[in-house]
């Protein structure tokens, strides 16, 4: 099955993607390379999923979070690209926890959108290195961010 087909199959809606709210792209292709700036959990009617994991959310409405920054993600390759298997494979993945000063389990929560790329591009294309960090606050108290480096075809 093609990328494409992966994500069908996953039965997932798509939300809208999201425009620059300052001075910056949100996806610029470099070569054989597509960044993708750090995105947020945006839902279906261009809303933001808002809190703290360890004290909004528990570890894994924060893991449901970075799904849907990935599923965002993936909204703004097919934007830009026109499809999923313009993508070869994931590069690198950084994703950034709003959490308590408490809260440790910063990998488990971006293991949310690193399984959904898995499950895109399988296990030998999807998954890419990554930081996966806590955050004293993030933009408008998102959750979760998280930005990514793509190989195309």
């Amino acid at each position: 099955m093609t990328p494409d087909e992966k994500f069908n199959a996953l039965g997932e809606t798509l939300p809208p993607a999201p425009t620059p709210l300052g001075v910056y792209k949100p996806f610029l292709v470099d070569g054989k390379y597509v960044y993708v700036s750090g995105h947020g959990p945006v839902l279906p009617d261009k809303s933001l999923i808002i809190g703290r994991v360890g004290r909004d959310f528990s570890m894994e409405e924060g893991k449901i979070a970075a799904r849907q920054v990935g599923l965002t993600i993936l909204s703004t390759l097919i934007t830009n690209l026109g499809s999923l298997n313009k993508i070869k494979r994931v590069i690198k993945v950084l994703g950034m926890v709003n959490s308590t000063p408490d809260f440790e389990r910063h990998p488990y929560v971006i293991n949310g959108a690193s399984e959904l790329f898995a499950q895109v591009w399988g296990d030998e294309n999807g998954i890419g290195v990554r930081s996966a960090v806590g955050m004293g606050s993030l933009p408008d108290n998102i959750p979760v961010e998280i930005e990514a480096l793509f190989e195309l075809e």
